[in-house]
């Protein structure tokens, strides 16, 4: 890990750039709505169609074999140059709505190969102790989450379009540093026909710890993104009661966007770390049954309450999303070194679309029961629980 910490830094960095573009949309929502004359569950299709690009190109990926056929490091860069270029023309600002569906969708697809294989260059860049390291990348995907909302809270007056185009310029900045590190030593790359990747990749769930690995992530994917899709809804409703009750005017929708889903760049940094103490199945459980405790606590505070519901959005941001990368490294472990990529592409692919149904059921129903509607995602870290339980009872075995 010494030795890999600068690529682990450029990877991490252009992780960051590169998964701006996923949420670009949600910095300008209010501008976008009023522009199509949409209301929450309509704009809920442009997050949709992100997330159903992804999980197309996750499939795609898996299905053709690439992700452990060719260099990593150009698919991602590769991917980063088009998904730029997606989101620049949805950010000219003349597509309509059915139109920017569209460019949505196709820039979900090359999320598709930015995301996943990043994990993917990280584990070959510092091998099976990869825990500490993905919880960086992914504390990155995080930051690259929120960075729309800190450009919209730094440049308000700015014209949406100018906010969502600073993604593209971000993403290619990501594609030049990916494609100038290269690959890392430790991944092994074999020819493959089409469709014996998907195949191989779907053997892997009869392996105990990856199958329980696996459950988890996806409780945790039926909270994480409908979380952050739903943040700015939460953060409008805190400025009305900051303004009816006098506190905490100063912060806008966009600054507590940016800081409830940047807290989970903390929270994936510090859970890395403790994983190399505790291990990475505690580490996310702690984080899984923590997020669930928030999320049924959140709505039943006061309105008037302002710190505390604030400390509560914080909180929950920075645990909501400390899980995800201990699940990778479960399961980047837990399969042949050869099948890691597709591997990885099948449970991201079905964990986003995992994430198409929270995102569409809970922001139709955020306008007509408020804040009470995040308890639609209380299932998900029910179940992700449940589903990883065998991950605890082996700990406690090999611990007695």
């Amino acid at each position: 890990m010494n030795r890999a910490w600068w690529p682990v830094a450029l990877i991490v960095l252009a992780q960051w750039l590169g998964t701006s573009l996923w949420f670009s949309p949600n910095s300008a929502a209010d501008d976008l709505m009023a522009a199509w004359h949409i209301g929450a569950a309509e704009f809920a299709w442009l997050i949709a169609a992100t997330q159903a690009g992804f999980i197309a190109g996750t499939l795609g990926l898996a299905y053709a074999g690439w992700a452990d056929r060719y260099s990593t490091s150009r698919l991602f860069a590769l991917s980063c140059v088009a998904g730029a270029a997606a989101n620049g023309m949805f950010a000219a600002g003349e597509a309509s709505f059915e139109a920017g569906l569209v460019l949505r969708l196709a820039v979900g697809m090359c999320l598709a190969g930015i995301y996943p294989l990043g994990m993917k260059m990280i584990v070959g860049w510092v091998g099976a102790k990869s825990g500490a390291a993905l919880g960086v990348l992914v504390g990155m995907l995080t930051l690259g989450t929120a960075l729309p909302h800190g450009v919209r809270a730094y440049g308000a007056s700015w014209p949406w379009q100018t906010v969502v185009g600073a993604s593209s310029m971000l993403a290619l900045a990501g594609a030049a540093l990916v494609y100038w590190l290269g690959d890392g030593p430790h991944l092994l790359r074999g020819q493959v026909r089409p469709g014996a990747s998907v195949r191989r990749a779907l053997a892997v769930f009869r392996i105990p710890d990856f199958r329980a690995a696996a459950l988890g992530y996806f409780g945790h994917m039926w909270e994480l993104y409908a979380f952050w899709a739903v943040l700015p809804w939460l953060a409008v409703q805190w400025v009305q009661d900051a303004h009816r009750f006098g506190g905490g005017a100063t912060l806008s929708v966009a600054l507590i966007s940016f800081m409830g889903i940047a807290a989970g760049f903390f929270g994936c940094v510090i859970g890395g770390r403790l994983s190399l103490r505790v291990g990475s199945a505690v580490v996310a459980g702690t984080a899984l049954a923590s997020s669930g405790l928030l999320c049924l606590l959140y709505p039943v505070l006061p309105a008037d309450w302002l710190g505390p519901r604030l400390a509560v959005l914080l909180a929950w941001g920075f645990f909501v999303v400390a899980d995800s990368p201990q699940f990778s490294a479960i399961s980047a472990r837990s399969c042949p070194p050869q099948s890691v990529g597709s591997a990885l592409a099948i449970q991201n692919g079905i964990g986003f679309l995992i994430t198409i149904v929270s995102i569409m059921v809970l922001l139709h129903f955020i306008d007509a029961l408020g804040s009470a509607a995040v308890w639609i995602l209380l299932p998900g870290p029910a179940f992700g629980l449940i589903g990883m339980w065998p991950l605890f009872r082996q700990k406690g075995k090999t611990n007695a």
